[in-house]
């Protein structure tokens, strides 16, 4: 065998076992005896829409002029 091919699969080798390695040592460790409800987010959660800075004449549906249906008039 040349040593070319050597160490191509030395440098293979070396590669699989590197890439074990760093695949084992980055997973997620999730203790089993934990409730899984948990989000994991932390913090609070704030659920009100962002105050957007909108150009002069542009408006929000929800703040723009309110229709009023009449009765019907009975005769």
């Amino acid at each position: 065998m040349s040593s070319l091919v050597v160490d191509l699969m030395l440098c293979g080798m070396a590669y699989v076992v590197l890439i074990y390695f760093i695949a084992t040592l980055t997973k997620a460790r999730i203790p089993r005896d934990r409730d899984n409800g948990d989000d994991g987010d932390g913090g609070v959660e704030d659920l009100t829409p962002p105050k957007i800075d909108l150009p002069p004449g542009i408006i929000w549906p929800s703040d723009g002029p309110v229709k009023r249906i009449k009765d019907p008039v009975d005769f």
